[in-house]
């Protein structure tokens, strides 16, 4: 384990995100398993962390397994609420959200993937059965400001 740096911070988890509209009960397992996944993430990578009201940027990428249904920007707020309390103390902090849908047929690519989303894109194209998956990362470096 390293200090207590928390940021920038990166976890995956498999499955399909559920929509802002999704129904309560759905939405509450998603949420759980987001939890769940970035909890034992930070578990893995800081002994302890402190949360501060520090702005943030956070990016979600989505993998789905077939050309995704609905809007990618439904899936934002069930994994923004998930994070609460595990990541920062009220989700005001979140500055910057960027999300991206990757569907099979897009023929993308990543020139440097990070130790996390390699894992991610492992689950997605190495796997006999397909799974969707959902990289998050999320930062406390603000370079953005100055674009």
């Amino acid at each position: 384990m390293e200090d207590e740096e928390l940021f920038p911070f990166e976890f995956h988890l498999e499955g399909t995100p559920v929509s802002l509209q999704g129904r309560g009960s759905s939405k509450e397992r998603w949420k759980g398993e987001v939890a769940a996944a970035a909890t034992s993430r930070r578990n893995e990578t800081v002994e302890w962390a402190f949360l501060e009201p520090e702005p943030l940027a956070l990016t979600i990428y989505y993998f789905p397994i077939a050309p995704m249904g609905g809007d990618v920007d439904n899936i934002i707020k069930p994994i923004l609420d998930a994070l609460i309390g595990i990541l920062y103390l009220d989700d005001k902090s979140i500055e910057r959200v960027s999300v991206q849908k990757f569907e099979p047929a897009g023929g993308w690519q990543f020139l440097d993937p990070s130790e996390q989303l390699t894992a991610a894109l492992d689950i997605v194209t190495a796997s006999e059965v397909p799974t969707p998956v959902v990289y998050v990362h999320v930062t406390n470096d603000l370079s953005w400001r100055s674009i």
